[in-house]
Formats: structure tokens, sequence, C-alpha cells
């Protein structure tokens, strides 16, 4: 590698979704914040993946190395040998990448074999092979078919893992053609990009979040006022054009701009600075829930490789629920709960214990339920002797998302989202500021790393203190929810 500025696969990647992340990337790297947990787990369980799809070619040979110098010797060195390549790295005309698995056809071709820890082939997917491809053919490798390696969604855990199950290998050859189209130009525009000084500007929008949330995000809308056009409900392309005509504020949206009936009330919201209550709507809601009221929230993990048997890949694991009992108008709330403890599957233990917890007659009130609905439809696939329960379950299941998604009620501080973490401050008193574990993803990560990393017992203890904490909040608040519409309806309390 010389000492000029050079373009990787991922900095491509980066390049394909904004250049100004791309300029950011290579030449003021501290300006993006640091990989957060979420995506570091992610990170783990793609090398995971990578290790058990190296066990179809026992005989390749891993070049991996921290020292990019000694990876592109190693390469060399290896490509003679006409064995399977694990992470062969190539440089040519200050381009870089390392193929996954480079897999030798006939007398003197190569397969290049792409491995993704995801369910299904995108589009990024394909950007990344065919700048491989290209990078590898400059550098005189004779490319025979490019494949992506991915997880059958269908694989079904039993015992050991079998990797020859486990994976789908898609030729993707055919396909590279639209995605290569333009490369050649796409790349001598970053290079020149990344040798420039001055960091481009780039247009911000929908973009921001495709293929995935932008590290520079932050720091690019910082001048977007609160109620900026980009929290429009459902109306990502809009704001995104309102943004191209200097529209940033909702209030500021004129009178001739389309919009829909909730964005209309999101902005009546704004402008007034007042919520938006539709009283009828509210109590036909109320009038059909029935008496004893079940408030339930589970939580759930996911895995990329399925770690219990009858699983699939990214399968949603229940380790966690939460439910709050209203035994009759006006009545206090009863808490039960439950929390996994130890690494065998939870499931079993899940189902009993929210057996134990939901009475016999009364509503199931869930927040989103198409989450809790799939979840049980789930368990009672895995289960069958709860099959009946659950089926019963699910007929009494009623989601209180539903006056907030139509906008029945709606406050501006929801800024276009229906979610509990909005709705439950903008309606109550609580909210998740002060929690150390303050939303689902973080509750995954706390739970696996509670259960399966060799922490002290002080910390697991405190992890499920912490998790206890937050599943409450979700049930305890979606009662403070439902007292407060009631309230509304009947008068005998008005918004603070």
């Amino acid at each position: 590698m010389n000492g000029q500025k050079n373009l990787s696969k991922s900095r491509y990647l980066n390049g394909m979704q904004c250049p100004r992340l791309l300029w950011v990337a290579v030449n003021d790297a501290g300006r993006l914040p640091p990989v957060d947990a979420a995506t570091q787990q992610a990170f783990d369980q793609g090398h995971y993946v990578e290790e058990l799809a190296h066990r179809l070619y026992p005989a390749g040979l891993n070049l991996y190395s921290d020292n990019l110098s000694e990876n592109l010797r190693e390469t060399k060195a290896s490509l003679p040998l006409r064995q399977p390549l694990f992470e062969a790295g190539f440089s040519v005309n200050r381009l870089y990448c390392r193929v996954d698995i480079l897999n030798p056809v006939g007398a003197d071709d190569w397969d290049i074999i792409e491995v993704k820890s995801t369910t299904e082939i995108r589009d990024e997917h394909l950007h990344d092979v065919a700048f491989q491809q290209y990078c590898c053919k400059l550098a005189g490798l004779s490319v025979a078919h490019c494949r992506i390696m991915y997880l059958n969604k269908d694989y079904v855990k039993q015992g050991e893992i079998d990797p020859q199950q486990l994976f789908i290998s898609e030729d993707v050859t055919d396909r590279l053609e639209v995605f290569s189209s333009g490369i050649e130009e796409r790349i001598a525009d970053m290079l020149v990009s990344i040798s420039s000084e001055d960091c481009p500007e780039s247009a911000i929008g929908q973009r921001c979040n495709s293929p995935y949330p932008c590290l520079l995000q932050e720091e690019c809308w910082a001048h977007l006022p609160e109620h900026h056009v980009m929290t429009l409900y459902y109306g990502k392309k809009l704001g995104e054009e309102l943004l191209g005509k200097g529209i940033l504020h909702i209030g500021d949206i004129p009178q001739d701009v389309a919009l829909n009936f909730r964005q209309q009330i999101q902005k009546e919201c704004v402008v007034c600075g007042k919520e938006h209550i539709n009283r009828r709507e509210i109590r036909k809601f109320l009038e059909g829930l029935v008496y004893p009221l079940y408030f339930m929230d589970f939580e759930t993990f996911t895995t990329a490789v399925p770690i219990y048997d009858g699983t699939h890949p990214y399968q949603n694991i229940p380790f966690q629920f939460s439910v709050h009992a209203v035994q009759r108008p006006g009545a206090a709330p009863q808490h039960l709960s439950y929390l996994a403890e130890g690494k065998d599957d939870p499931r079993p233990a899940f189902l009993a214990a929210l057996k134990e917890a939901i009475g016999p007659q009364g509503t199931v009130l869930v927040y989103y339920e198409p989450f809790e609905r799939s979840r049980l439809k789930e368990l009672a696939e895995a289960f069958p002797k709860y099959r009946k329960w659950i089926d019963g379950i699910l007929a009494r299941t009623v989601d209180l998302i539903t006056p907030f998604k139509d906008f029945s009620y709606y406050h501006p501080s929801q800024k276009g989202s229906a979610s509990i973490k909005k709705v439950m401050p903008a309606l109550t008193d609580l909210s998740y500021d002060e929690m150390a574990i303050a939303e689902g993803e973080m509750a995954s990560l706390k739970y696996m790393e509670a259960t399966f990393k060799d922490i002290s017992a002080e910390e697991r203890q405190k992890i499920h203190a912490d998790l206890l904490a937050y599943c409450e909040q979700d049930t305890g608040g979606m009662v403070r929810i439902v007292e407060k519409l009631v309230a509304l309806c009947t008068g005998q309390l008005e918004l603070e």
C-alpha cells in the first residue's frame, strides 16, 4: 500500500450512500461516533457466520492479518497453491479489497464468494461484490463467478449446526451487470473526493437512513428545527422534497402542499402547540375493552445462528414478560413478571409463567400487536400443548397503539411517531430518560451479556434489575395511558 489515500470496499459503500460520509471516514474519522453495542454485536455475529462458512471449505487457508501488507504478501504467495483462500487481499490503483472466500475453479479461474449474515440478498451486497470483482480483475485475477452466501431463513437447528443446510449460495454474476455499470467513473470520483482538502456538501434526506443510518446524521441534521419536515408521519419522501425547496419546519409547509389527514393534524398541532383529541374515537376504542384488563409486553433476543433446537436464524426468543392486571375500573394494578435465568431455552418456562399470569377472561392489551402476536404464534408452533390457550389469548388481544396510530390522540411532542416511547411521556408523567435500559434493543443486548458472557454476579444482578424495571415501565406506562384516555373521555382529568 502506498502513501496515497486508498478506497476499500467498505469506503466504496460509504461513498455509494453519501460523499460526505466517505470523505469524513477517510480524512476525519474522529468525527464518527464510536461503534455502539448493537453494531458490535452485529459484527461479532457476522464473524461467527463467516467461521461457519469456512467449514464448507476444509482445505481453505485463512490469510487474515491486521497488517495489510502482510495480508497482500500472504495472498500473493498462496494463489499458486490453488486452494480455497479466506480473506485474500488485493490492492491495485489505490483500491483495496478482501474476499471472504476465494475458491479455485478449473485450471486458472476463481470464484468470489461473499458471506453475509442476512437471510436475503440486498442491493448493497451486490454493490459490495461488484467492487470486489472490479478490484480483483484489475489485479489480474481471472474471475469465473461471483456468489453470495447467506443464511437460510428456513433452516431449523437440530443438534449441531449443519453449515451445508444453514447457508444458501447464490450465483449473482449475471445480476452484477447493472451494479457494475458506471463503477469506474464512480470510483474515479470517489478517489478525487477523498484526496481533496475540502469536505463535500451533501443533501440530507432519505439517503441518511438507507441502506443504514448514517453515522454523520446527528451532525448533518443539527441545523434542523425540532419539528422538521422529515418527522412528518410516513412522509419521508415529501419531507425530502420540502427540504429541497428550503422548507425545514412543518409549520412552514405551504397550504397548497397536499398532506394526508394525519400529517395535517400533525401540522396543526405544531402550529398551535396543543394536542389533538378525538374523544368519540377514543371512547369507541375504550368501550371495546373488557375487564379484567391484562397489559402485556414481551422482550426477546435474536441471533444470526440459532442456539436452541427447533429455532431458525434471527428467530425472536422471548426471555421476559411483564403483565399488569387491572381487575375492574379504578382498581389498583397488580404486577406479575418473568425473567429467564441461565443458558437453557427460556421459552418453556416463559410460557408456563405467562399462562399463570393471564386469567381466562378479559382483554389482553399490547402495544404494537404484530410483534406479540407473531411471538405467540411461534410459541404455539413450537409447543403445541399451549396452542389452544394461545389461540384464546390472541382472540382477546387489543392493540393499544390504535388510537395513536389513527391520530385519535396526537401531541406535538410525538414528532410524527405513535411509538410508546413517544406516546407515554406525551400523555403521562412517565419517560425512559433516566432508565439504565431504555429501549428493546438494549434490553436484548444486556440479557445476552448477562446470560452468555463471563461477568461478575454483581453485574449480572444489576442487569437483571434493570431489565425488570424496563419491562415493568412498558406495561405500567400502558396502564397510565389507558387511565389518561379514560379521563379525557369522562372529563375527570385534564392533560397536564
